[in-house]
């Protein structure tokens, strides 16, 4: 079971708990006496409404304006209150939505700053004081909080603070709960359910997280199988097999073992079932998403330069993300039938390594030619994509993958990119992830260079020269079997090296709640 362990003689043995705790959010209907507050601040017509929230902490303006306390989306100020209490002023901008994410984030690490960490990292030099004992924070809602503000507040306020380290050190202290407080009249039970479901976004996003931030001496493909399915033993209806090696060589998947051949820790299949609720009348049947695994990549023969290499621990974020969306798809009861496939290897250097050059068939009968061992994940997602449409005959698959720096290269950082054969169902994935926080962007599939992946001494190529993020498309596509099918490809966004928003640094478990509210949507 995963979990921290005290042995100081086996240096694998100290490990976070995972999943990692999250600040638990509600809605509530009455303001607090005595409780830590924090309130927004917006601007009108360029300037800080110092007046509203000058009233809500019950202080004067005159404090907030000696504070410097702005409108700015995402710029927390920490005010003292009466009694010795203290109270947060946080910018929301114009109020848009996506404002109060960045607002939620960096107040739930302004929080943390001010909770057993005074002066740490994130902490404004104007917020100097002692550590604070706080187990509530309550936030006052505007009028007329809409759901969208209330999700996406509540997704910065969960995910902000977020922090994975392994140590041996006890756990410093935190907030336990923020307390979104509703203005009178307002439909707390709306708002409130949209809290809880956006909880279970953060949740899915926080698993992708922890299992993607797991250093790679204790995450081999067999521990972070176990691990993922020690964590559906909580969830009624959501069922795990593990599959070996051996069965891996038994059903032929060829692209699975040769990525880990060079391993000295053997290869593994995930596979998550989620039957759904019964109560499922749209016609929508059976959904596969396949999640990249690999748990940490070398290059290979075809080895990497070293300076980032230590982030390829992350390489299997796209398995994460769909780990993490499957506990949360179950966890919501959601109606449809999900399969979840996540084929799990190490590619490493050694005498058993694959090798430029190798014909490699796959567990369809495609047999592929290898040009570059660095092309890995397209290898393993191959095999997992010819599984799913001959064994489970999917109506629609979604696969996720780190999969090309040429994706970084388009997108940047922050937004992951959709091919899709079906437009529609593209269409449906970007909207899913602009409704839960996330940044999509089409790219086409073009049949320009659909036959550039035809191999010569085998069935198809596994990295034809050409546009690399569309090369590696195509070559997927040749595995979906004419299945309508969506390919992300998320090696820009599954890492960040310094906070913004709800992200912290580290992975960022991006993709995750696109997947849930995707399967949530489908009945639409």
């Amino acid at each position: 079971m995963p979990g921290s362990a005290p042995a100081a003689s086996n240096p694998e043995a100290v490990l976070p708990v995972i999943p990692t705790a999250l600040v638990e959010v509600d809605v509530v209907e009455r303001w607090g006496e005595g409780i830590p507050a924090a309130v927004p601040v917006a601007e009108i017509d360029g300037e800080p409404d110092l007046d509203t929230a000058a009233e809500n902490l019950g202080v004067d303006t005159a404090s907030l304006r000696a504070l410097d306390v702005s409108g700015k989306a995402g710029e927390v100020r920490a005010v003292p209150l009466s009694e010795g209490r203290l109270g947060w002023a946080v910018g929301v901008g114009d109020g848009e939505p996506f404002r109060w994410r960045t607002a939620g984030g960096e107040l739930a690490r302004a929080i943390r700053a001010r909770i057993g960490d005074t002066g740490g990292e994130g902490a404004d030099p104007r917020d100097l004081g002692e550590a604070l004992d706080v187990e509530y924070v309550q936030f006052r809602l505007p009028a007329a909080a809409t759901p969208e503000l209330v999700s996406a507040l509540t997704l910065g306020v969960a995910l902000g603070e977020y922090h994975f380290r392994v140590s041996a050190r006890p756990t410093p202290p935190r907030v336990r709960k923020v307390l979104l407080v509703a203005q009178p009249g307002e439909d707390v039970t709306r708002l409130r359910e949209t809290a809880r479901r956006a909880r279970e976004w953060a949740s899915a996003t926080s698993v992708a997280r922890d299992l993607a931030n797991a250093p790679s001496n204790i995450k081999s493909p067999a521990w972070l199988a176990e691990t993922a399915a020690a964590m559906t033993g909580s969830v009624t209806g959501l069922n795990a097999t593990v599959r070996d090696e051996k069965w891996l060589s038994g059903q032929g998947f060829g692209g699975v073992l040769a990525v880990g051949g060079g391993s000295s820790r053997p290869p593994r299949l995930l596979e998550l079932t989620w039957q759904g609720s019964g109560g499922d009348d749209s016609g929508v049947g059976h959904v596969v998403l396949v999640g990249k695994g690999i748990t940490f990549d070398t290059g290979g023969v075809s080895l990497k330069p070293a300076e980032g290499m230590e982030m390829m621990r992350t390489d299997m974020a796209g398995g994460g993300a769909v780990i993490g969306a499957m506990l949360a798809i179950a966890r919501l009861e959601l109606p449809f039938r999900v399969t979840a496939l996540v084929p799990m290897a190490e590619n490493h250097i050694s005498g058993s390594a694959y090798r430029p050059g190798d014909v490699v068939r796959h567990y369809d009968g495609t047999t592929t030619e290898v040009a570059n061992t660095d092309a890995e994940g397209r290898m393993v997602m191959a095999d997992a994509l010819g599984y799913a449409v001959h064994h489970h005959q999917p109506d629609l698959i979604v696969d996720v993958a780190t999969l090309t720096g040429a994706m970084k290269v388009a997108l940047g950082l922050r937004t992951g990119g959709v091919f899709s054969n079906d437009e529609k169902l593209g269409e449906r994935v970007r909207d899913a992830g602009r409704r839960a926080g996330e940044n999509w962007w089409p790219m086409p599939l073009s049949e320009d260079h659909a036959t550039d992946v035809r191999g010569t001494t085998a069935d198809v190529k596994q990295a034809a020269q050409g546009p690399g993020a569309l090369m590696a498309a195509l070559f997927l596509r040749e595995f979906t079997g004419g299945s309508p099918w969506a390919h992300l490809d998320i090696a820009g966004p599954a890492r960040a090296d310094k906070p913004y928003d709800e992200v912290v640094a580290g992975a960022t478990g991006f993709a995750a709640r696109t997947l849930v509210e995707f399967v949530a949507g489908l009945g639409d």
